[in-house]
């Protein structure tokens, strides 16, 4: 402490010395420094001050005031106080003035004769309060601003408790000067909502109590009875919940509502002056409506007739001239009807594929698929089908494994969710495809409702406007769409996901609202056993004969496709037993087992189909492969889950040989 003979007791100067508040002593008319302490002399930037004049030592503080101030204290003798007062001190060398705000006091200290002889100076440096404090206002001044500067009615409302029980009534605390023009009601802030609007409390009490029970949001539209407003609003809990205060924001839509009542009885009216007309011509319609479907099937079957006729003619007279030919002797010439007959099978065969495919009927023939290849020769295809404000990219895993599906199918799913990619992003966006290989442990496996195991994934992701939870679990679902109506039929995704579960995979969505979607096909890995059976079975030449007259049990309920089967098998060394039915195979397959082959037709008379067979059989004989005949793969059977491992499917019509050498070829995985 700096002490100029005051006489101040060791007590009180070691208390002067600590305060935390700055303290100084001014002694005479020219305000000389007599004591300062080191609080003051910390305020004043460590200036040597004491036995100096407040005018010498603080040019600054003189140049803003505060000799005056001390110069008024000594004509009066009061003393003076302030809070919040700038100081500008200026810096030391070098450094640059600093803003101070302080509370301080200057008492005036009387002599033996009564009159002011020195001022006793303290106060404290309140610059962060200060600063804290005016940001306060600043903010609060800009939300008051933008409070009163939004166009839709705003106000915030605090529940108590009231004659009608806990929390059954609300006063406005605050209120934007929109409030009134939209809500009709003046001077708001302070009211009572059961004072404002009592016949109408319980049903505004019932939509704010339950956000503030609950503190989920919500949107909805009310009209306020007591002013014929209708009102579209939006309210949310303010945190914490003790608050018991909720906002509210809403605008006056009250010429669109009668503008939408207005419209909607003009429908209803409309509609009523339709379904009299409709009823008026109901009858002629019918009427019409009946020619025309009976025409349409006239057109197709007559079609059709024409069709197979032609090929039944080329057949049946193929079949007449070599026969013929044969009785003449002239065999030389029979390998130009032979070839003619056989061209006619596979037109009807062709025929009868694009029938299936029209109604949906058409069965898979899954194949070794190097998805990567497959995405890269769609992608022109996809870039037209989704237009040019739609970005498309790729990105092909290294390494991928082969997948086993239809190759037509899933060009078909990848097309069908890049157009429903290309629908959520109506003001454009990008597409990426990408593949991967995926390990699927048991939990992972679980979670997409498949099989531990090896499988390639397909990834279609967009930048589009994304599904909330509740869309998403239903997006698979067969004629759920949020397309608008005329605009989509809601089957387009539950086909990829069937499509996806028949091949042994599946598919799942993951999206989020504002960030787009993401759809992932799984597609089980195509083994290696699987690629090398693929090999033998796409062989060309002569069909391959049995190496140790393997046996075979073959069910058809057609003795023709019964007996062309077993001669071509039997010609080429397999030793072949026929049934016509499940329950007959069955007890064969027992009696005069082992086989080395089951074939089998999946429609067979009896109670028992092709499936259920070979499901009876595996479970004697599991490591029996099993090979389906069908003409269109009932899909009832086959088709509402993917084949087991060492099951098959050949349609029919079919080459002998390819058959012959299928035969083989799944023998030896057998052998194998």
């Amino acid at each position: 402490m700096n002490e100029g003979g005051s006489g101040v007791g060791p007590i009180l100067a070691h208390m002067f010395e600590q305060a935390p508040n700055f303290m100084a002593l001014l002694r005479g008319s020219d305000h000389r420094f007599e004591l300062a302490n080191p609080a003051y002399i910390e305020l004043v930037g460590g200036r040597d001050i004491v036995g100096r004049t407040v005018a010498e030592a603080l040019p600054d503080a003189a140049a803003q005031g505060f000799v005056a101030i001390l110069d008024e204290i000594y004509r009066t003798g009061e003393a003076y106080s302030a809070r919040g007062a700038l100081f500008r001190r200026q810096g030391r060398p070098g450094e640059p003035a600093s803003d101070h705000y302080l509370d301080f006091v200057y008492q005036p200290l009387l002599g033996a004769d009564g009159k002011v002889d020195g001022v006793f100076v303290q106060g404290a440096d309140v610059t962060e309060r200060f600063r804290v404090q005016q940001a306060q206002r600043e903010s609060e001044e800009l939300y008051k601003g933008l409070f009163d500067a939004i166009d839709e009615g705003f106000c915030i409302i605090e529940f108590f408790d009231g004659p009608h029980g806990p929390d059954s009534d609300y006063i406005h605390l605050e209120a934007n000067a929109a409030y009134a023009r939209h809500a009709g009601i003046e001077n708001v802030v302070g009211q009572k909502l059961r004072e404002m609007v009592g016949d109408e409390a319980d049903a505004w009490i019932e939509r704010y109590g339950k956000v503030l029970r609950t503190g989920e949001p919500i949107r909805f539209q009310q009209e306020l009875v007591a002013t014929g407003r209708f009102l579209e609003l939006a309210a949310v809990r303010i945190e914490p919940p003790n608050r018991k205060q909720v906002a509210v924001l809403f605008q006056d839509i009250t010429a669109r509502r009668r503008a939408e009542l207005a419209l909607a009885e003009l429908n209803t009216t409309l509609e009523r002056q339709v379904e009299e007309r409709t009823a008026e011509l109901m009858a002629a319609e019918e009427t019409l409506r009946h020619s025309q479907k009976m025409e349409a099937v006239g057109q197709l079957t007559g079609g059709l007739a024409h069709d197979f006729n032609n090929i039944l003619a080329g057949i049946s007279g193929s079949l007449e001239v070599m026969a013929a030919r044969i009785a003449q002797g002239r065999v030389a010439e029979l390998d130009r009807y032979i070839t003619a007959a056989s061209g006619a099978t596979r037109r009807a065969a062709s025929l009868t594929q694009r029938l299936l495919a029209f109604s949906r009927r058409q069965t898979l023939e899954p194949k070794p698929v190097a998805a990567n290849k497959l995405v890269e020769g769609m992608q022109e295809l996809i870039e037209r089908s989704v237009g040019p404000a739609i970005a498309v990219e790729t990105a092909g895993a290294a390494g991928l494994w082969t997948c086993f599906v239809d190759a037509d199918q899933l060009e078909n799913a990848l097309l069908n969710l890049c157009i429903n990619a290309r629908d959520a992003m109506p003001d454009g966006g990008k597409i990426t495809i990408e593949t991967s290989n995926r390990w699927m442990d048991e939990s992972s496996a679980q979670q997409r409702g498949l099989t531990p195991g090896q499988y390639v994934s397909i990834c279609v992701s967009d930048t589009g406007t994304g599904m909330t939870p509740e869309v998403a679990a239903r997006a698979f679902d067969p004629f759920y769409t949020t397309k608008p109506m005329g605009h989509g039929t809601g089957l387009g995704l539950s086909m990829v996901y069937g499509f996806a579960g028949q091949s042994g995979g599946a598919a799942r969505i993951y999206s989020e609202p504002g960030q787009g979607s993401m759809v992932c096909i799984y597609l089980p890995r195509y083994g290696a056993a699987d690629a090398a059976e693929q090999a033998r079975e796409i062989e060309k030449g002569e069909a391959p004969r049995s190496s140790a007259g393997e046996a075979i049990l073959l069910v058809d309920d057609e003795p023709l496709i019964r007996m062309l089967a077993s001669e071509q098998l039997e010609a080429l060394g397999y030793h072949v037993v026929e049934a016509e039915d499940g329950a007959s195979a069955l007890r064969l397959f027992e009696s005069q087992g082992p086989f080395d082959l089951l074939i089998t037709d999946v429609g067979l008379p009896g109670g028992m189909n092709g499936r259920q067979l070979a499901e009876s059989i595996r479970a004697l004989a599991p490591d029996l492969e099993v090979l389906f005949v069908t003409g269109y793969a009932e899909n009832a059977v086959l088709n509402h889950g993917h084949l087991d491992s060492g099951m098959h499917v050949m349609t029919k019509p079919f080459q002998l040989d390819h058959f012959a050498r299928r035969v083989k070829a799944l023998i030896a995985r057998t052998d194998d």
